[in-house]
């Protein structure tokens, strides 16, 4: 594809960020936003559709993901809610995989350790996970378990002195092929409740298969797990770490970040699709000019502002200790619902390019379909709503 005609990037809307939300960040959070969008567009978008193809994770891009310092925005860094959500929907619009792979070593990995572990492991893990020295992956699906893990978790821990046994399997755990760490929830067999533990993948009896044959998010490296009477000492079973209720904690909050790349995830469709209306040239005319592709562009912009206006508020509600599980169900079910309509929108802008990933699209429209399902199917994420409003289950 032909280069970006000049000036189309220097009209008022080009950022997707049609209703300004970006300025209810402070002057610090805005500057640190615009050094990371300089870092994605250098580092990043340039390797992401080539890595995607060969399904292969680039371990160089480690030690720079680590230099300009992205993980714990909020706990440890103290930035908001708000930030750590448009820093997350940046990530996913330069790359999906990139997001998806500090998503869960960020966010489920770390926030298992800040939500779950005692000071005492903090100070003792913490420290080489910010800085990206050991990196951790989430064992929580399972082979014969996805929605319904809660109370259908199958891997189980048994205390045996001052250690624990861990014997079992888990299914679709990112990053889990060359993690130093992955957090294992299991269920003890002495009182049926689901703990968490620290299991160093360098342990006899651990190992981790990658899944072949993607057709979403191919630079991730997801694994099949395998625990045979895999030994870990009591110190690194999480403190706090007792029951599913426990690792809802860490979930709820994960699922505002899926949300948020639901945001990125269709902001990169706009911006592929945009570009590529104006420099594509039918029956003598851009793409642009004709009235049906400007509002296939609208209606990608239209989902993208929605979701964003959503994420924005909840955003706000979880700096003030308000957000509900409900809330981050509906957000999660909501934009990627929108996302899908907006990535099929991009793809058919863009007709027979819109499914090589030379141009982009296909790549966006592919990884949008694993958004659509992890951190809570869409179904799933609606009965929880639905709960909230009804007062009445209607999940099993």
């Amino acid at each position: 594809m032909s280069a970006t005609p000049a000036g189309l990037n220097t009209l008022p809307y080009a950022d997707g960020d049609f209703f300004a939300f970006e300025q209810l960040l402070t002057q610090k959070e805005q500057d640190r936003l615009a050094e990371i969008r300089d870092f994605l567009a250098r580092e990043v978008k340039p390797i992401a559709v080539d890595c995607w193809n060969r399904g292969e994770f680039p371990m160089d891009l480690i030690p720079k993901l680590a230099e300009i310092d992205l993980i714990s925005p909020v706990r440890r860094q103290g930035h908001s809610n708000l930030f750590a959500g448009l820093v997350h929907a940046e990530l996913t619009r330069a790359d999906a995989s990139i997001a998806t792979f500090l998503g869960v070593h960020d966010g489920l990995f770390t926030g298992s350790i800040e939500a779950l572990a005692s000071q005492e492991q903090k100070d003792a893990w913490l420290p080489d996970i910010y800085a990206m020295k050991k990196i951790g992956a989430f064992g929580l699906t399972e082979p014969l378990g996805g929605s319904d893990v809660a109370g259908g978790t199958r891997t189980t821990a048994r205390r045996d002195g001052d250690s624990w046994i861990l014997n079992g399997e888990k299914r679709w755990i990112g990053n889990a092929t060359f993690s130093d760490w992955v957090v294992i929830y299991a269920r003890d067999l002495d009182d049926n409740k689901v703990k968490g533990f620290l299991v160093d993948t360098s342990l006899p009896g651990y190992s981790a298969t990658k899944i072949e044959n993607k057709i979403s998010l191919r630079t991730v490296q997801n694994a099949d797990i395998t625990l045979t009477n895999v030994v870990v000492p009591d110190f690194f079973k999480l403190a706090h770490a007792n029951s599913f209720r426990d690792v809802n904690k860490v979930l709820k909050v994960t699922r505002l970040g899926v949300a948020w790349q639901a945001v990125g995830q269709q902001l990169a469709a706009f911006d592929v699709a945009r570009s590529y209306a104006v420099e594509r040239q039918q029956f003598g005319r851009p793409l642009a000019s004709f009235q049906l592709v400007q509002s296939q562009l609208v209606s990608i912009l239209g989902n993208a502002v929605s979701s964003m206006g959503m994420m924005v508020r909840l955003s706000q509600l979880e700096d003030a200790g308000q957000a509900k599980d409900e809330q981050s169900a509906l957000a999660k079910a909501f934009t990627t619902e929108r996302m899908r309509d907006s990535v099929a929108i991009g793809r058919n802008i863009l007709g027979g390019n819109g499914i090589v990933t030379d141009y982009g699209m296909a790549k966006i429209f592919a990884d949008a379909e694993a958004i659509y399902s992890y951190e809570g199917t869409h179904e799933i994420n609606t009965l929880v709503t639905g709960r909230a409003v009804t007062g009445i289950s209607a999940i099993v």
